[in-house]
C-alpha cells in the first residue's frame, strides 16, 4: 500500500504539461500543483489573458496568471516553465513541446484541459453563432488532438510508457438544452480517449478522461451564483459543487503507478449524480 508520504513524491523524475492553466480558481491550476507535490517538474500554458478581463478575485490577490501558477510549483520544490501557448495552433503546440524538451529533456504526462470561456455558446442550437460553436469544437477537440498527438510521439520515442489524461465533462455523457456545443466538444474527447487508449496500450501509456459535474471554478462566474446555481446544487446528492483541488486529486492519481492499469476510461467525479452517465 502506498502512503500518504510516498504519494507525495511518487513522481519524482517526470514532467508534466498542463494546458489552460492559468486562473487562480481552476482545474489546471489546482491539477499543476498537486503533479508538483507528487514530485513532477511541470510546463503550465495559457492564452496570455489581458489582466484586465481578470476576475476581481484575481485582480485583488495580484495574480499573474500563468506566472503566479508557476510560483505556486516552485514553492513545492518543484521546477515550473510558463508557456503562453495557442492549443488549436499546430506550430503553438509544436513549440511547446519542443520548449518543454529544451528544458527538462523529456515529457511523461500531459493534461488537456484547455476549454473555451463559458457563455455565447449557451444557447439553443437555432441561436448559436457558427463561429462560437466552431471555437468551442476547435479549443476542446482539436486542441486535444493536437496536444496527445504531438506529446504522444514523444512517449513513443522515449519507450518508458506515460500518461494522458484529457479533462472532459458529465456534459460529455449526457446533453441537455443549450448547450450543444460543450455537449458534442466533451462527446468528442470522451470518444478520442477511448480510442486513443487502445492505440497507446501498447507502448505502456494510459489516457483516460475525467468527467467533473459542477465545479467551483472562475469558468461559472458568468453562470452566477443565484437561484440557478442553487437549483443545480440541489439536484447534486451531496447537495454541494465539487473543488477543484477534488479534480486535481483525481488527475494526480491517474498520472500514479498506482493507476497503470486503468486506461480508456471517462470517470465522472460529480457527488453522486449518477444520472449524468
Amino acid at each position: 500500500m502506498t502512503s500518504a508520504r510516498d504519494a507525495r513524491r511518487e513522481l519524482d523524475g517526470r514532467v508534466a504539461i498542463v494546458t489552460g492553466a492559468g486562473r487562480m480558481r481552476g482545474i489546471g491550476r489546482a491539477t499543476g500543483v498537486v503533479l508538483a507535490r507528487m514530485g513532477a517538474d511541470v510546463v503550465v500554458t495559457g492564452t496570455g489573458r489581458d489582466p484586465a478581463t481578470f476576475p476581481d478575485d484575481e485582480k485583488a490577490a495580484g495574480w499573474r496568471d500563468i506566472e503566479s501558477v508557476a510560483e505556486e510549483i516552485r514553492a513545492q520544490g518543484r521546477k515550473a516553465l510558463p508557456l503562453v501557448s495557442d492549443v488549436t495552433k499546430p506550430g503553438h503546440v509544436q513549440d511547446m513541446v519542443a520548449s518543454t524538451l529544451t528544458a527538462f529533456g523529456r515529457i511523461d504526462i500531459l493534461i488537456n484541459n484547455a476549454a473555451a470561456p463559458y457563455g455565447s455558446d449557451r444557447v439553443p442550437v437555432v441561436d448559436v453563432q457558427e463561429d462560437v460553436f466552431r471555437r468551442v469544437i476547435e479549443v476542446k477537440v482539436m486542441g486535444t488532438f493536437l496536444c496527445s498527438q504531438a506529446v504522444a510521439r514523444q512517449l513513443i520515442k522515449q519507450g518508458q510508457g506515460g500518461r494522458i489524461v484529457n479533462v472532459s465533462s458529465t456534459a460529455g455523457k449526457r446533453g441537455s438544452a443549450n448547450t450543444a456545443a460543450y455537449n458534442a466538444s466533451n462527446f468528442a474527447v470522451d470518444g478520442f480517449t477511448q480510442a486513443l487508449a487502445k492505440e497507446l496500450a501498447q507502448y505502456g501509456i494510459t489516457v483516460n478522461s475525467v468527467c467533473p459535474g459542477l465545479t467551483e471554478t472562475s469558468r461559472m462566474d458568468r453562470m452566477g451564483r443565484g437561484e440557478f446555481w442553487q437549483t443545480r446544487v440541489a439536484d447534486i446528492p451531496m447537495k454541494r459543487v465539487g473543488k477543484d483541488s477534488e479534480v486535481g486529486e483525481l488527475i494526480g492519481f491517474l498520472c500514479s503507478p498506482r493507476a497503470g492499469y486503468i486506461t480508456g476510461q471517462g470517470i465522472n467525479i460529480n457527488g453522486g449524480s449518477l444520472t449524468e452517465r
